[in-house]
């Protein structure tokens, strides 16, 4: 684990890519396997530890550690891995010796839920409190030490000299530690054939449109769905369905993967009808019904029916169509759509405008439930994975806002840990009451954070463990993409993406939105 923990160490410690990238090509360079392709596995988040939750580390830790103590320290140091590292006595006499990063991926996939606090108490007696933060790292996934998947990829595609766009599609077909990657990247072996499977192909993604006009000749316009991104890929036999990040998420969605049976990778938005009758999408809302289940019930395929609106193809039968313009792949997925069931697909339709003017008003009127904005392809685009200039864009719909009054504050993680930093909010009911509508943690400035923080400690009412009750003084407006009806909060409220937009001083508290007011931008 020592040079494993060295790499943690350098990267934790160094701002410049650059040097993240060398440091993390000179570790695989000199790293044997499967080390090397377990540590990659770890620097990407793509190892699961079932057993070893960060509530797990927090138990271990509170057997040898006075939990008021922790607490504190936790607070303090902003990170639970570092605290416990830092933290975990040397107790009884224990021989420290190190631990192969393969050895302690073995404990800890075998580890239960019953043996799981004593893997990792016996791995903290022996490593030392760099490793011991590498090995809490590597176990609970999320590492948060500046590297992310891509930059990892680029520093295997630098170490190695092999293209970067190979890489990142061989990468979601194969399983760490990635024999096969290696054996063909450093030493020189055949490139795996993964044609025949239903891999996960790197999406195409757009820049935010940041212009007054655009020709509409050139680009295409069709509606940006409020869903999840999703690839669906059915070859070799076999279904899966991918989120955007690569994650599979086909057991959540049982009978899109069941009506997908001809050869072929789309790319579409997962979506769920706004009723079982057939109806067109509803809300986000709904579809967060479904979303992180591993089983789904009848009742719940039956409440909320999904389907996929499909904006792309990518492989139709065994024929890669990356390469084409967007218009040659866009004519092959209409054609394509007749062989798939209407009840699990559609295509999102092009966009009948002849100007940018009427495209602008077509926008700013849209606020159906599941409408976000608008996308523009540029119509000789290729397929390419990762944000290309001039080829995509997304022109998301200008925000609503509305002004709320804080009402809670609770400490943030990382760099913010000293800060109060996540903000609940809520705006007056007809009673006079003050209710929940949303939670925010951005839109701020580092400046403007300051004063935050400072007006919740000046201004605390009371404390709820982390959570800080706050005098109902301070008016935030706050911008959300849309605002649905839930059941789930008293309000009878859920906001889409609620961001602080201003912090208002001027304003009374008083003078804050009433429900009444959100209650009618409901979609």
């Amino acid at each position: 684990m020592r040079q494993f923990a060295d790499l943690i160490d350098t990267l934790v410690y160094t701002r410049s890519r650059n040097a993240k990238l060398d440091a993390i090509a000179q570790y695989l360079r000199d790293t044997p396997d499967p080390e090397r392709g377990w540590a990659l596995a770890a620097l990407t988040d793509s190892l699961n530890f079932p057993a070893v939750k960060s509530a797990t580390i927090r138990s271990v830790a509170e057997s040898r550690v006075d939990p008021e103590l922790l607490r504190l320290s936790r607070h303090y140091v902003g990170d639970t891995a570092e605290t416990v590292a830092l933290i975990w006595p040397d107790g009884a006499p224990v021989v420290r010796s190190d631990a192969s990063v393969d050895e302690v991926v073995g404990m800890l996939a075998n580890a239960t839920r019953a043996t799981a606090p004593a893997i990792v108490a016996e791995l903290l007696d022996r490593l030392d409190a760099n490793s011991r933060y590498a090995m809490l790292k590597l176990a609970t996934g999320g590492m948060r030490i500046g590297v992310s998947a891509r930059l990892a990829k680029t520093a295997f595609a630098q170490a190695f000299a092999v293209p970067i766009d190979t890489v990142d599609e061989l990468w979601h077909a194969l399983a760490p530690p990635y024999a096969e990657l290696f054996a063909w990247a450093a030493d020189g072996g055949v490139q795996p054939d993964i044609s025949a499977t239903p891999f996960f192909r790197p999406f195409m993604l757009s820049h935010p449109f940041e212009s007054d006009t655009i020709d509409l000749q050139t680009y295409a316009a069709e509606w940006k769905w409020d869903g999840i991104r999703v690839q669906i890929a059915h070859l070799g036999g076999e279904t899966r369905i991918y989120s955007r990040g690569g994650d599979e998420i086909s057991a959540a969605f049982p009978e899109l993967v069941a009506a997908l049976q001809i050869d072929a990778v789309v790319d579409g938005e997962l979506l769920v009808r706004g009723d079982s009758q057939g109806g067109d999408a509803a809300s986000f809302n709904a579809l967060q019904q479904r979303l992180g289940r591993k089983t789904v019930t009848k009742k719940m395929l039956e409440q909320y029916p999904a389907f996929i609106r499909l904006y792309d193809v990518l492989v139709d039968g065994l024929e890669d169509l990356r390469h084409l313009p967007w218009t040659i792949r866009r004519a092959r997925l209409e054609a394509l759509i007749a062989q798939l069931p209407a009840s699990h697909f559609d295509v999102s339709p092009v966009l009948d405008v002849n100007d940018f003017a009427s495209l602008a008003e077509l926008r700013d009127g849209a606020r159906d439930a599941a409408i976000e904005g608008v996308m523009l392809k540029r119509r000789d685009s290729p397929y390419q994975a990762g944000r290309k200039a001039g080829e995509w864009y997304k022109w998301k719909r200008n925000p609503l806002t509305a002004d709320c009054v804080m009402m809670y504050a609770q400490r943030g993680n990382g760099r913010r840990a000293s800060f109060y930093s996540d903000y609940t909010f809520g705006c007056w009911s007809e009673s006079g009451d003050l209710l929940p509508v949303g939670k925010a943690y951005s839109g701020f400035t580092d400046a403007e954070l300051k004063m935050l923080d400072r007006f919740v400690r000046d201004h605390t009412l009371a404390k709820f463990g982390p959570v800080r009750e706050v005098e109902k003084t301070l008016v935030l407006e706050v911008a959300f993409d849309s605002v649905h009806a839930s059941k789930r909060h008293k309000s009878g409220l859920a906001m889409r993406f609620p961001r602080i937009h201003r912090i208002r001083t001027d304003k009374p508290a008083a003078e804050a939105d009433r429900i009444a007011t959100l209650m009618a931008m409901v979609t």
